[in-house]
């Protein structure tokens, strides 16, 4: 079963390092205040919503740019109300203005087809998982762990949007990339870089795993 879904993708003028997303999802909260919930995913200042981020920041082509999904396309038009846009970040001023926008429908859907998608910084493990995986010897089961992962992100996916998904999820990492230790809030985090193949259609610039809102997990098509 497909899902048709509104989709915006964002991209700023103003450059910005993948480390200044935090910053960026700060500032941005800041101009539109604390009452549009799908902007930080927060109930009030202690209780966290554990859905899927409809609003998400990430650094494309080093510009800042913002992607948004169903009712996160109808909260962003908050934003672009307000009449002085430009934020503070790191000491310098970015103007934020827009140099491209894309709103279109998109259509899930699980395919007969295979495609072909990269994923950048991807957090696919909790401590549990990483234990696990750091025991593990053979690359082949280090892989086959991972797909399992990134299936389990896939569908935690779908669910926050509400997409059922019926059919079977075919995936295989075709390459994968020595993981590196990135910062998160603080803590030391292991992240993934790698290619891989699936059944399932998945528009560019989301995020899955973990942080996604923050610019961690990002896919690709690969065309």
């Amino acid at each position: 079963m497909s899902k048709k879904i509104q989709y915006l993708k964002i991209i700023f003028d103003s450059e910005i390092k993948s480390f200044e997303i935090p910053a960026l999802r700060g500032a941005i909260i800041a101009k539109v205040g604390q009452d549009k919930s799908l902007f930080h995913n927060h109930i009030d200042d202690k209780k966290l919503v554990y859905s899927y981020p409809l609003i998400q920041y990430k650094s494309i082509n080093n510009k800042a740019s913002i992607v948004c999904i169903d009712e996160g396309t109808e909260e962003m038009e908050s934003y672009f109300t307000i009449k002085k846009r430009s934020i503070e970040l790191s000491g310098r001023t970015l103007e934020m203005k827009v140099e491209s926008l894309v709103l279109e429908p998109f259509e899930l859907k699980i395919s007969d087809r295979q495609f072909d998608y990269t994923i950048n910084q991807w957090i696919a493990l909790n401590q549990e998982g990483y234990q696990n995986y750091r025991k593990m010897e053979s690359l082949v089961e280090k892989i086959t762990f991972l797909q399992k992962k990134l299936v389990g992100n896939i569908l935690s996916f779908a669910k926050g949007i509400e997409w059922k998904i019926e059919q079977e999820i075919k995936l295989s990492i075709i390459s994968l990339e020595e993981p590196k230790w990135c910062n998160l809030k603080g803590q030391k985090v292991l992240a993934f870089d790698c290619k891989f193949k699936s059944n399932v259609l998945l528009p560019n610039y989301i995020g899955l795993g973990k942080s996604v809102s923050l610019g961690f997990g990002v896919i690709k098509e690969i065309r």
